[in-house]
């Protein structure tokens, strides 16, 4: 009766599902939908094996959480990005912070590597492996700070108090980062331009502006720490 239950419970939710998977728009072309599908059941089933109604938590919130972990980590898991790059960009990102604190301004390339003790080469480098995490929706990077109160809001219900309360938030974080898009290069902002609504390949981009995919990819993920740096300051401490 109780393994019953729990598939009534997975086959009940199994829209939610679908509606992480549609709104993480993972570009990894290694999955497709229905990978990403069966990936979140799995999460969806962990989802009813640990929950307690003493978490204070509604079940959707739950699921989705465990729904969504468990897609962004096997992305994660399977991707080319090794811990010691991803340990080389959250050195970066105090890097930053400190030199900001300290300067009270925002650091220059050459100060940043001086306080990493980096070369101008392992810079780019890091720039590279933000471009390779990228393959995780660009929401998800600039937001990936937000309260958990805004994540939350995307797994309710679809009440029309819940739809209007998303909407609000959805156009408050589109208003900080075309905010943000305004401090970037006019370069930077073409680029992303063309990667994100003109939806062109990194070659694509490449041909365009005359330089190596490798640089385009540089230069987006540069474009990536910088809106990510403006939106932590902006939108996640307003």
């Amino acid at each position: 009766m109780e393994e019953q239950l729990r598939n009534d419970t997975v086959m009940q939710y199994m829209p939610l599902v679908h509606k992480v998977v549609h709104g993480l728009k993972i570009n990894n072309k290694e999955y497709d939908h229905e990978d990403l599908v069966n990936i979140g059941v799995i999460g969806l089933m962990k989802a009813v094996e640990k929950y307690d109604d003493a978490l204070n938590v509604p079940f959707i919130n739950y699921a989705y959480m465990r729904i969504k972990g468990a897609i962004i980590d096997e992305i994660r898991k399977t991707s080319r990005v090794s811990r010691s790059k991803i340990k080389a960009v959250n050195e970066y990102y105090d890097a930053i912070n400190s030199l900001q604190q300290t300067l009270l301004r925002t650091p220059t390339e050459k100060e940043i590597c001086q306080q990493m003790g980096i070369t101008d080469t392992d810079l780019k480098k890091i720039y590279e492996t933000v471009h390779q995490l990228s393959d995780v929706s660009l929401d998800d990077i600039l937001f990936e700070d937000s309260s958990s109160e805004t994540n939350l809001m995307e797994v309710m219900t679809d009440e029309s108090a819940v739809q209007a309360e998303d909407k609000l938030i959805k156009k408050e974080q589109f208003t900080f980062m075309k905010e943000a898009i305004l401090t970037l290069s006019e370069r930077e902002q073409q680029i992303l331009q063309l990667i994100y609504f003109e939806e062109l390949s990194m070659k694509e981009v490449g041909y365009i502006y005359d330089i190596s995919t490798p640089r385009v990819s540089q230069i987006h993920g540069k474009a990536l720490l910088k809106l990510r740096e403006a939106m932590r300051k902006d939108y996640a401490h307003d």
